[in-house]
């Protein structure tokens, strides 16, 4: 059976809000504390140190700025194509990281660093940012949702 636009719409706007939102949130507690976010980049050991650093800054400020255009609705598809590849670079760091045996805390809402090995939740990170990548690629795949800035500002055929 299949759905019907204004379901396909709806299931939209939920990826489009759930996605959106986690981004922010996860920007929002990062881009205060900008040297925390830096080492938590540091700890997954895949980037020069510096390289790791600068991206540690910049990254709560692109989480932020693609979530609100997200929650917003607005450019639906670049904004969901740079979420998605956000997931996919946070799914391959934390698979790197727990196949390399490091024990630290993804970062991801926050703090960072090296933790417990019996702290490490790298199952439930993993799905999380798969649930999320999902989401992401629902929205590039079909950008139409309910209550987006986008379909009110160009219409709805866009």
């Amino acid at each position: 059976m299949a759905l019907s636009p204004r379901v396909r719409d709806a299931i939209g706007l939920l990826a489009r809000l759930v996605l959106g939102v986690t981004l922010v949130v996860a920007g929002a507690l990062k881009v205060t504390a900008p040297n925390t976010s830096a080492r938590a980049v540091q700890a997954y050991q895949l980037l020069p140190f510096d390289v790791a650093a600068y991206i540690g800054y910049g990254l709560p400020i692109v989480e932020i700025i693609v979530g609100v255009l997200l929650v917003l609705g607005l450019f639906t598809r670049f904004s969901a194509v740079v979420g998605s590849l956000l997931m996919v670079a946070f799914i391959i760091g934390i698979a790197s990281a727990w196949a390399r045996g490091l024990s630290i805390d993804c970062g991801c809402f926050g703090n960072g660093g090296t933790i417990a090995a019996a702290q490490t939740q790298y199952p439930q990170e993993i799905a999380r940012d798969a649930g999320l990548l999902l989401c992401g690629l629902w929205l590039v795949i079909r950008p139409r949702t309910m209550f987006g800035l986008e379909r009110t500002l160009f219409g709805n055929e866009r």
